[in-house]
């Protein structure tokens, strides 16, 4: 059983952005939705949580009016191990209005944010020197949407 679930606060596009969401990632399921009852906040039968579930992770989404907004503080990473696959996630949330960001980084069309990641990065400022991590930093720094064969190419000192 999974003991902490993340928990998205959205206006009123919980329902739409669960679907969205399973629509790009492979295996996602969705859940039970639940609906507001008469005295609730919002309309009665209007989506209250909906369930969701990605690679295996349990999630919530909970529309619960304008009052909270999302920031870069909590983000989803994607590690991705071809270029296709990172291809595949960054341009998939960006789809409808979503804005890239700096250094991997996208906020996607619900104001979500998500970091969609070469898997060799976390190595490549692991296993390194200094000066290798630093070439790396340098290289991703100047990305928007990370390039895994360039941020090896910094590390090797190309």
């Amino acid at each position: 059983m999974q003991k902490i679930t993340p928990f998205l606060w959205f206006d009123t596009q919980a329902e739409e952005a669960v679907n969205f969401y399973a629509s790009i990632f492979p295996d996602a399921k969705v859940g039970t939705i639940s609906r507001y009852p008469e005295g609730g906040p919002s309309p009665v039968g209007s989506v209250m949580v909906a369930e969701f579930e990605l690679f295996g992770q349990k999630y919530l989404a909970m529309n619960g009016g304008p009052y909270a907004k999302f920031n870069e503080a909590v983000s989803f990473m994607i590690e991705c191990e071809t270029e296709d696959e990172l291809d595949y996630y960054w341009e998939k949330l960006l789809e409808g209005g979503g804005e890239p960001q700096a250094c991997g980084w996208l906020k996607d069309k619900y104001g979500f944010s998500w970091q969609v990641t070469p898997a060799l990065l976390i190595g490549l400022y692991t296993k390194g020197t200094p000066e290798q991590a630093s070439r790396v930093m340098q290289a991703m720094m100047q990305m928007v949407k990370l390039d895994g064969p360039a941020l090896q190419r910094a590390f090797d000192g190309e």
